[in-house]
């Protein structure tokens, strides 16, 4: 099928296989035109391996063959087994594209943007190119090439991709990051059992079996587990998604607004700036705050550590009622800090356009957060509109990079950037 036309022209048309879940493949023709197969599904799926071949080989039939395949930087997946397997059939290269920063160029593919912005990219996991899960990221983008500003604060991930179905693993990370880990048995001992309470924080010290991942949807995890929400297991995004419901309850009822403070640096988790952005609301009395620190960037800017929201959360009241207050602090405090972060990257980038891709902003309240908080610093703000903002719409951002590379045979890096608090971050 086709959906609406970029305004930037490729080339020479190229096809895209996207990436492991919710696959679509995608052609983006010489005239900017995106002509899209249907949604095959997650690729763990047999039958969805199959449809996406069909599909692909129903495009390169329908359109002739393309300069080049893109695909995932992930050497496991089937979608980039099929396109490397394609291309030597074909005899034309097979180009990987890094999964965030396929998530941003779809935004600027879909908005036909040609100069660069700035990216914040979150979602689950992608693979980095330091052969790391990425998940949280600051991104430079421009045509010609992209740079990683910086990412969320990393969080073990104990037992791999367990970790992702069970939010439980994530707060015990949480603590283990914050230095807490002699609190993982007794806070989740009840709930999970002793044993595996136990053999986690040993995991966890160990570092066994725990690759470390940037992911901002392992956090929302941490969050959601921390309130007690879908602690034990979950189906794709149930925590955040639980998360969201509750702050949602909160915001709906109208008792909060958004205002900002500053925090003494004193307050301020270990090695966090000077500069500590907290956002909260008129409705939280000071007795709901028991422990005022946000997140803050790290002093070179290019870290932002969430370890202070998860203390603030731990430390909260209990009550009826709480859970609600908690979860919609948590989404003002991180949407606005995250704006922040993307903010002072854009000034000292020259950038007037941030984009926002990834799955986590299918979450209403972080996305409208985001928005206005950013241009509330006067920049403009783009999102996907035409396609999905989560895995559903990367190929049309893989096969835009590949696109702008075959145009210049060449992907030239962009000026490096490296961000500082040279000057502080103001609060709009």
């Amino acid at each position: 099928m086709s959906r609406p036309a970029t305004a930037l022209p490729a080339a020479r048309p190229v096809l895209a296989v996207g990436a492991w879940l919710k696959n679509t493949a995608c052609l983006l023709g010489a005239d900017g035109a995106a002509q899209w197969s249907a949604v095959h599904g997650d690729l763990r799926d047999a039958q969805a391996c199959c449809a996406l071949e069909a599909s692909v080989r129903e495009l390169i039939s329908r359109h002739g063959p393309p300069a080049a395949i893109a695909h995932d930087l992930h050497p496991d997946f089937y979608s980039t087994q099929l396109a490397l397997h394609l291309a030597d059939e074909l005899q034309i290269p097979a180009i990987g594209v890094q999964h965030h920063h396929a998530h941003i160029a779809a935004v600027m593919a879909e908005h036909g943007v040609s100069e660069p912005v700035i990216g914040l990219s979150l979602d689950g996991v992608g693979l980095g190119t330091d052969g790391t899960a990425w998940g949280g990221e600051l991104l430079h983008v421009a045509p010609g090439g992209w740079q990683r500003l910086g990412h969320l604060w990393p969080l073990l991930l104990p037992g791999g991709d367990a970790a992702a179905r069970q939010p439980w693993r994530m707060l015990a990370s949480a603590l283990h990051a914050m230095g807490r880990s002699a609190e993982i048995a007794p806070r989740l001992s009840d709930a999970v059992g002793a044993g595996p309470a136990r053999t986690i924080a040993r995991m966890l010290d160990a570092r066994l079996n725990c690759p470390s991942g940037t992911s901002a949807g392992r956090w929302f995890d941490a969050a959601a587990a921390a309130l007690g929400l879908h602690l034990l297991e979950q189906a794709e995004a149930e925590a955040a998604i639980a998360l969201e419901q509750q702050a949602a309850r909160w915001l709906d009822a109208g008792k909060s607004g958004a205002s900002e403070q500053k925090t003494p640096a004193a307050q301020a988790a270990p090695g966090t700036a000077a500069i500590v952005l907290i956002a909260t609301a008129q409705a939280f009395p000071p007795a709901a705050m028991p422990c005022a620190t946000a997140c803050a960037p790290a002093a070179d800017a290019s870290v932002l550590d969430l370890r202070p929201l998860l203390a603030t959360l731990l430390a909260w009241p209990p009550g009826p009622d709480q859970a609600p207050a908690a979860a919609a602090w948590f989404h003002l405090t991180l949407a606005h800090a995250l704006a922040d972060w993307a903010a002072h990257a854009a000034r000292q980038a020259g950038c007037r356009t941030v984009c926002l891709g990834g799955g986590c902003f299918f979450n209403a309240i972080l996305t409208r957060e985001v928005i206005a908080r950013l241009q509330s610093h006067g920049l403009r703000v783009l999102r996907p509109q035409a396609t999905s903002c989560g895995d559903a719409g990367l190929a049309l951002g893989q096969a835009w990079v590949v696109a702008q590379r075959l145009k210049t045979q060449a992907a030239p890096a962009i000026p490096p950037i490296s961000l500082s608090f040279s000057e502080s971050l103001p609060c709009a």
